[in-house]
């Protein structure tokens, strides 16, 4: 199969994505505005993909001592078993398993196949590296091929913007990244679940934040900024502790490599980060983790999500199937086959750092998620999203899911 490597200078004026509302300080002083040009979301949206898998701050040897026993995140990062944040919680019906699933269309799937619009065109995948690389592995593995497809890498500022305006066809990224500007007009669907885990909330590690309840009346780095996903998924964790992250705490953006320095100067609290970028920090004794998607109550939980153009999987539903199905099934191989994966992942410099490390983060992720948890998922992050005021376009969760969930399979 001959592949073919694009970069598309994608059109930022077709995309207009308001990110959240505007807030208060803790002074009473009006926030930034949530609502942003195309130009501040793809300057976010490059950052955030860039620190998905940073090398920003990244070594190549640190020590990596196995843990047998999940613990969560403070207990973890002071107990000195900081590994053992990173050992899965096993939960009931939380993967798909496509590993031996052979991906050749019936001859039902393919006369379906012929009648779209799409039959005979190449799958354009968004290429990323690290934990949203599932549709360039599948790739690399001949999925799209073995589900009857020739297919393109489509490299971009942002997969957001490359799906939305149908110039990528499949993408993996955060449902903090992608909800809200789906609730905006943005024209792409959530098809599949891809991983949980991979950011945390980090403090000093001889500071006195022991627990979020420490951060009341403190700034808290959001290194993609106001509206994005960093500023989400911190509210989300703060909420789910009973903080008002909109009241009790100011949200700021700072990059995630001048984070320490400005804890250092006490500008700043805390700062959702990376668990790649921060690992050897905590490992070196600088900073100390609070609070994780890797806890124990968000085990269960989706942090990021197959995604396709909503346009395309309405007119194309067969093709949009086979097409997750092969990301699915390459999620699946990176799940069951961590340390295989992970090497794979070095070797065509999708992962960087030590081998070892990446081992054990990579299956922290638990890559291939089931549909019924991803719906399950959907359906509380939506209902919170309304409730903290991330989403304002409507109070409706079943009018939000119409839009961000579409089950192809």
């Amino acid at each position: 199969m001959k592949k073919k490597i694009i970069c598309y200078l994608l059109l930022s004026s077709l995309l207009l994505t308001a990110c959240g509302p505007k807030d208060k300080t803790n002074n009473g002083a009006e926030k930034p505005k949530t609502e942003e040009t195309m130009g501040d979301r793809k300057k976010a949206d490059s950052e955030e993909e860039a620190k998905i898998d940073p090398t920003v701050g990244q070594v190549d040897d640190v020590e990596v001592n196995e843990q047998k026993e999940h613990m969560d995140s403070f207990e973890a990062s002071t107990s000195g078993k900081w590994e053992a944040m990173f050992v899965p919680i096993d939960v009931p019906d939380r993967k798909i398993d496509l590993a031996n699933k052979d991906l050749t269309p019936t001859a039902e799937e393919l006369e379906e196949m012929k009648k779209e619009p799409a039959y005979g065109k190449p799958v354009k995948f968004y290429m990323e590296d690290g934990c949203t690389s599932g549709p360039t592995v599948a790739d690399h593995l001949g999925y799209y091929k073995e589900a009857g497809f020739e297919s393109e890498g489509v490299k971009g500022t942002s997969s957001l913007e490359a799906i939305g305006t149908g110039q990528a066809t499949i993408a993996v990224g955060h449902i903090a990244k992608n909800l809200v500007p789906i609730t905006n007009g943005v024209d792409l669907t959530f098809v599949g679940g891809a991983h949980i885990g991979c950011k945390s909330l980090y403090v000093l590690a001889d500071s006195k934040y022991n627990s979020t309840k420490d951060l009341k009346g403190t700034s808290i780095a959001v290194p993609n900024g106001i509206g994005a996903s960093d500023y989400n998924i911190t509210s989300i964790l703060l909420d789910a502790d009973g903080i008002n992250p909109q009241s009790e705490v100011t949200l700021t953006p700072v990059a995630a490599d001048a984070c320490i320095a400005a804890m250092e100067r006490g500008e700043i609290s805390s700062a959702l980060l990376s668990d790649t970028f921060a690992y050897h920090l905590v490992k070196e004794g600088k900073l100390k983790c609070i609070r994780s998607l890797l806890d124990s109550d968000f085990a269960n939980q989706n942090c990021c999500v197959v995604f396709m153009n909503g346009t395309f999987v309405k007119q194309n539903p067969m093709i949009a199937k086979k097409i997750t199905q092969a990301v699915q099934k390459a999620h699946s191989y990176m799940r069951e086959n961590p340390e295989e994966a992970t090497k794979m992942l070095i070797d065509q410099g999708w992962n960087s750092g030590d081998y070892e490390m990446n081992v054990m983060l990579n299956n922290s992720l638990q890559f291939g998620l089931s549909d019924e948890m991803t719906e399950r998922t959907l359906k509380e992050v939506i209902g919170k999203y309304i409730r903290l005021g991330l989403i304002t376009s409507t109070d409706s969760v079943d009018e939000v899911m119409e839009k961000a969930w579409t089950k192809v399979q």
